[in-house]
């Protein structure tokens, strides 16, 4: 299935853009930066990961939704420019982390993230998401004149429709882009409804140079900042993990788990020096790859090249920002459902023995405390979602007695 040719692999490189552009470009919207800034450094950042990781991951990277609040808090106590170098200051942070790695090797890693850890954290990245790909199927009338919930579902549904058909149905290079086709579709069902406009198009120019910002150098936002790397750290080994497991190689040993989090790093660093949001490893095209089976990192390097490209063409940019959201939610449907899929098979694969009661413990708590919402606040810190659930999945490891006796259950 990798063995493709150079117009399958770029028409599946292209697609995967498709998959991460609504969260690339969603992030720097609700945090006051610009989009066009954000594909840039994600298409830039993406080519160092895979510079630093020998190009052996297939990984594409973007904006990190982990820091839209901190993003939004920092700015307004310090300024936009001064919280870009406490962003900086966070890729620093991962590199620090890296390097322990490097130095300790995979033991620490082993012991804080075992599978019965990272298992329920990957179904947490995927669950911890489907709101929001509903969110954009279910947008508020009121809020939204001339737009009703039930002519969303239609075009949510026509675009995920087609991609299970084409996923499952289809064959040759069609198969290649069930993604594609279904955005297509659904674009295509939304123009019917009337829900398409295209005045973003129309008036954007066809050559538009992003407004990069530079950063201003604050010892309170970086101060700031640095809490926050802890729980998109933790993210990115569950990552690794996901994509380790869908690709059906082990990254996290080869090229290493201290080079992907070095990658990530430095990437991060690199789009606050330009004025842009943090990276992250992308679960949205883990799911997509996962779907259609097309594990050749060189794709996902022509998923870069076409963000970077797609920064600099404001015709483009127009179009891509006139998918309605309902059409992006339906396809989100089914990418989410494949990243907490392969956090079960995660599971089964490493043989976890869910009848032991440690085990159980383990995993109900992770997934009760990511999925219902729970926050830990101490003073301006505050941790949540999956990054608060991975804490307390490596905590409970830690402290849990080794030995549990299994559960008997009478049948």
């Amino acid at each position: 299935m990798n063995q493709l040719s150079p117009i399958k692999r770029t028409l599946v490189g292209v697609q995967f853009l498709f998959v991460a552009f609504g969260a690339t470009v969603l992030v720097p919207l609700l945090t006051g930066i610009q989009p066009a800034v954000a594909l840039f450094t994600a298409g830039v950042g993406t080519f160092l990961f895979h510079l630093i990781t020998k190009g052996k991951v297939p990984v594409y990277l973007g904006s990190s939704f982990a820091f839209v609040a901190p993003i939004i808090a920092c700015t307004a106590q310090y300024g936009l420019p001064a919280t870009f170098s406490g962003l900086m200051a966070v890729g620093v942070v991962y590199a620090i982390f890296s390097a322990i790695i490097k130095i300790n090797g995979l033991k620490i890693i082993e012991k804080l993230f075992p599978s019965v850890v990272v298992g329920p954290v990957i179904v947490l990245i995927g669950l911890s998401l489907a709101p929001a790909g509903i969110n954009m199927i279910q947008i508020d009338p009121a809020a939204n004149p001339g737009i009703t919930v039930a002519a969303n579902w239609c075009i949510a549904l026509s675009a995920l429709a087609t991609a299970v058909i084409i996923t499952t149905a289809a064959k040759g290079m069609l198969k290649l882009i069930p993604i594609f086709c279904g955005i297509i579709v659904g674009y295509v069902v939304a123009i019917f409804f009337g829900y398409v406009d295209f005045t973003k198009i129309s008036e954007a120019a066809w050559f538009e140079m992003p407004k990069f910002v530079r950063p201003e150098f604050s010892w309170g936002a970086i101060v700031y900042m640095i809490p926050v790397a802890i729980a998109p750290l933790i993210e990115h080994v569950g990552d690794m993990y996901a994509i380790s497991a869908v690709a059906d190689k082990d990254f996290v040993k080869e090229p290493g788990l201290h080079r992907t989090l070095l990658g990530d790093g430095i990437a991060t660093a690199l789009a606050g020096l330009f004025g842009g949001p943090p990276n992250t490893t992308y679960s949205e095209v883990t799911g997509a790859i996962s779907l259609t089976k097309v594990t050749d990192p060189g794709v996902l390097r022509i998923t870069a090249g076409t963000a970077i490209i797609f920064a600099f063409c404001g015709k483009i940019n127009g179009f891509l920002q006139s998918i309605p959201p309902a059409v992006l939610g339906g396809i989100m449907i089914l990418l989410f459902g494949m990243i907490a899929s392969v956090g079960i098979k995660t599971l089964v694969d490493s043989k976890t023995d869910i009848n032991m009661t440690r085990n159980q413990v383990i995993i109900s708590i992770v997934l009760c405390v990511g999925i219902g919402g729970a926050k830990f606040v101490w003073g301006d810190f505050t941790m949540a979602g999956i990054g608060l659930a991975s804490v307390v999945g490596v905590l409970l490891n830690l402290v849990l007695p080794k030995e549990s006796k299994p559960v008997h259950i009478n049948k």
